[in-house]
């Protein structure tokens, strides 16, 4: 099964936030961006919201508290050991706690990503246009099943008037099986 997208190519990064904001003040959906370079602002244009922050927050907590914990146990409660007239909780492993905070939290935060982005090892990619990758930024929008000519004018003039270099329209693979 194949889905047709509208693509406009832009040579300019700093041409890709307003140009995203040119077509949505037109009333386009844009489907995706895709840029070579991290973009700041690509992202609050879309108006996309993530959970990821607070999810990763989470796993800090629990990451503390599971290393809090067992590093409390092997110290105090299973094998304790008084030197240098020291308390047995005294809090000296803190920096350990520190660093296994982040592991534990950077870890579960990627898996969590790639488990919601479905990605895994042997996945195909579906990449538009190869130039994205590249020196390229573009932007994705649906051509609908219903769309008229006027409607595809509209999409592809917008897409000019915004800095597009080139508007094509691509096939692309949808995978059932997901």
């Amino acid at each position: 099964m194949t889905k047709t997208n509208i693509i406009g190519v832009y040579e300019d990064e700093d041409q890709i936030v307003e140009a995203i904001h040119q077509i949505q003040d037109k009333g386009i959906k844009i489907k995706d961006v895709f840029t070579p370079i991290p973009l700041h602002g690509v992202f609050e244009a879309l108006k996309l919201e993530t959970r990821l922050p607070y999810a990763t927050f989470l796993y800090g907590v629990v990451g503390t508290s599971i290393t809090f914990a067992f590093l409390y146990w092997t110290s105090v409660v299973s094998y304790p050991l008084k030197f240098g007239g020291k308390p047995l909780n005294s809090l000296s492993f803190i920096i350990i706690m520190f660093v296994a905070t982040i592991l534990i939290a950077t870890f579960l935060t990627f898996m969590t990503f790639f488990i919601r982005q479905k990605l895994y090892p042997g996945k195909e990619s579906t990449v538009l246009d190869p130039r994205a990758t590249d020196d390229k930024f573009i932007i994705v929008i649906d051509k609908e099943d219903d769309m008229t000519t006027k409607d595809l004018d509209h999409i592809k003039t917008a897409l000019k008037d915004s800095g597009a270099s080139e508007v094509n329209e691509v096939e692309e693979e949808i995978n059932t099986k997901e």
